[in-house]
């Protein structure tokens, strides 16, 4: 179990011929004109270009999509306090062709890297979802937590799950009120 850190994802595409090359949300591409994660690309550039990018070449890697939360202070379910300082923060790489790595094979790869925190390995049993739902696993952040497991043969991805603490939907209920498409969108 990854900590969850609060914010929105962004994903950012490497190739050993052209580096840093295309950044985007889970739905659309974005550029420095964006103007919510137009800070993005130089984020993702500033902390973490030239290390991932030879991690990655050290590996064998030709192209990977790599996965960030861009994040800050005040961030809530993707929104975001522009006045404040964001950041970013590795949590996933996907090798083109190859899906996403397994947590033991990312943390090997990214162990001296910034990157959400591992804070759980074991069974995901009725103790574990009360610790993340209580808010009490020691290291985790407000949101929760993201699972992964032993691959999905089928579309060579780890099987992943969120878990999210009652505080967090607590305050996602009083957001969002009655309206139950935002709610549905934002968990």
């Amino acid at each position: 179990a990854f900590d969850k850190l609060d914010g929105s994802n962004i994903r950012a595409e490497w190739t050993k011929k052209k580096g840093w090359h295309k950044f985007g949300t889970r739905h659309r591409l974005v550029d420095s004109t964006d103007p919510i994660f137009g800070q993005a690309p130089d984020l993702v550039r500033d902390k973490y270009g030239d290390d991932l990018g030879r991690v990655l070449h050290d590996a064998g890697y030709e192209r990977a999509m790599c996965f960030f939360e861009l994040w800050g202070p005040s961030s809530f379910a993707g929104m975001h306090d522009l006045s404040e300082k964001l950041t970013v923060t590795l949590f996933d790489i996907a090798p083109i062709n190859q899906g996403i790595l397994m947590p033991d094979k990312f943390m090997k790869l990214c162990g001296k890297l910034d990157h959400a925190a591992m804070l759980y390995a074991g069974a995901c049993d009725e103790w574990f979802i009360e610790q993340v739902r209580a808010g009490t696993l020691k290291g985790m952040t407000f949101e929760g937590v993201v699972c992964k497991s032993i691959n999905d043969k089928k579309t060579k991805m780890p099987i992943m799950f969120k878990q999210k603490s009652r505080a967090w939907l607590d305050k996602l209920h009083a957001y969002c009120g009655d309206n139950k498409d935002l709610l549905n969108a934002l968990i």
